[in-house]
């Protein structure tokens, strides 16, 4: 099955930390069948200096949903990424974000796909677009583009 991830950090070197996780994301979840280019981005519900390194990947992976996400969390955890009680908008030196895995949806307390904010977010639709333009969100019936089109024209 196909899953849609979105990696993003600001802290550290971005762009190196991103092609860890994309050369982790290979060895722990599936083979990566194509990524986006970069796009830096302002940082998204907090104020920092730093812009966030943002990208699409998409994987080929026979992981269930939560087992995905414990990769994805793994992964983090491997590039430095500590969870504090705060903000949940900070700087970070990796996110990793599911938004799509096939046509699923799937809710429990840990997991939401499709990812419950992907259709407002500019940063996530425009790297998801490079990869996969065409995918429908399974609830909103809209494609990747589309919804990225609708975010820009309520901007």
């Amino acid at each position: 099955m196909e899953a849609l991830l979105l990696l993003g950090g600001n802290l550290g070197d971005p762009v190196d930390t991103l092609a860890r996780a994309d050369a982790l994301l290979s060895e722990l979840t599936g083979r990566v069948l194509a990524r986006s280019r970069d796009h830096w981005t302002e940082p998204h519900g907090f104020a920092d200096d730093r812009l966030f390194l943002n990208r699409a990947v998409l994987v080929n992976t026979e992981l269930a949903p939560l087992d995905l996400l414990n990769r994805c969390l793994s992964i983090e955890t491997q590039l430095g990424r500590t969870r504090t009680p705060g903000p949940r908008y900070t700087a970070r030196t990796i996110d990793i974000d599911i938004l799509l895995i096939g046509d699923l949806v799937f809710t429990g307390p840990a997991l939401t796909v499709p990812h419950p904010r992907m259709h407002e977010r500019e940063f996530a639709l425009a790297p998801a677009a490079d990869v996969a333009p065409t995918w429908e969100h399974p609830v909103l019936r809209r494609t990747v583009l589309n919804l990225l089109n609708d975010v820009r024209q309520r901007a």
